[in-house]
């Protein structure tokens, strides 16, 4: 019952909860009633695992054990972390889901689906499917409670290196700098945001009536007349505008013609560019910019 309801807790956390609150939190900052370890009963009402409906916490033991067994044996189908590959993804299987101690699985591997193409695994003793069961627990368990994601040290690069390739192969310099726009970004993000925020860089809507993020647009209606300003939303549907007078403007998007600033066509001539030297020198770079 409790992991039938996993790959709804999977999506709904990743919108509602994690999204919101935990994505920039270490594993050290999670309080302790949001991650794993309060188990059925435990962490108190309102914490995450109940919320998500998780059921009791995998045995990290038995599941260090299963991953030993699983990846020999079923990670080249089903893929060494369960997502998938040439069999199906069994994160999203009902089997793995409704089970609790391996009472469906174990049955499944020993015995095998030969209709599906899934062979038997006789040989496993009854700890060891247990073993597997809790693997494939673990790996929903990951999926569903983004409390539990560690974040990874990124800065990993040459600050030098990128000092050089910021004011030469990469052309940074043309636009930006680090006693300007840049000043300090290195105190005002966590070095993986910075290394987000060049390599896939953008995002939302247009900036508004003005400042320096509002993306400059040319709008031409069908009795041509053009009309400039600043972007202010733009979806499959609809575009609106502030024009140089502060006017605000909206149209049918398949009525007009639309030129937009492309204010990222640096960042998008250098994608095909980088190699990886290059984006983790850059971001040590930009981490000493305080």
């Amino acid at each position: 019952m409790y992991r039938s309801i996993r790959l709804f807790a999977c999506l709904l956390a990743a919108c509602l909860i994690a999204a919101a609150a935990l994505p920039l939190l270490a594993q050290d900052d999670i309080p302790p009633a949001a991650g794993r370890g309060a188990g059925r009963g435990g962490g108190g009402r309102g914490s995450t695992r109940d919320f998500l409906g998780l059921g009791p916490a995998p045995d990290a033991a038995a599941s260090a054990r299963g991953e030993k067994l699983y990846a020999p044996s079923c990670g080249f189908c089903h893929g060494d972390k369960a997502r998938g590959a040439s069999g199906p993804n069994l994160i999203r299987s009902q089997v793995v889901l409704d089970d609790l101690k391996g009472e469906t699985i174990g049955p499944v591997v020993s015995q095998g689906r030969p209709d599906k193409g899934m062979p038997a695994f006789a040989s496993f003793t009854k700890d060891q499917l247990y073993d597997i069961a809790e693997f494939l627990h673990m790996q929903v368990e990951l999926v569903a409670n983004r409390g539990l994601y560690k974040r990874l040290n990124v800065v990993t690069g040459d600050a030098k290196a990128g000092e050089a390739y910021f004011n030469g192969a990469g052309g940074c310099n043309n636009c930006h700098s680090p006693t300007g726009d840049l000043a300090k970004i290195g105190a005002r993000y966590q070095p993986e945001q910075l290394q987000t925020r060049f390599i896939w860089p953008g995002g939302g809507f247009g900036g508004g009536r003005g400042g320096a993020n509002a993306q400059k647009v040319t709008v031409t209606l069908p009795n041509g007349q053009i009309i400039s300003g600043t972007l202010k939303r733009q979806d499959d549907f609809d575009i609106s505008m502030y024009d140089s007078q502060g006017n605000y403007h909206s149209w049918p998007r398949d009525a007009v013609t639309i030129q937009l600033e492309d204010k990222l066509a640096g960042h998008r001539a250098l994608l095909p560019k980088y190699t990886d030297q290059d984006m983790h020198n850059l971001t040590a770079y930009l981490v000493t910019l305080k």
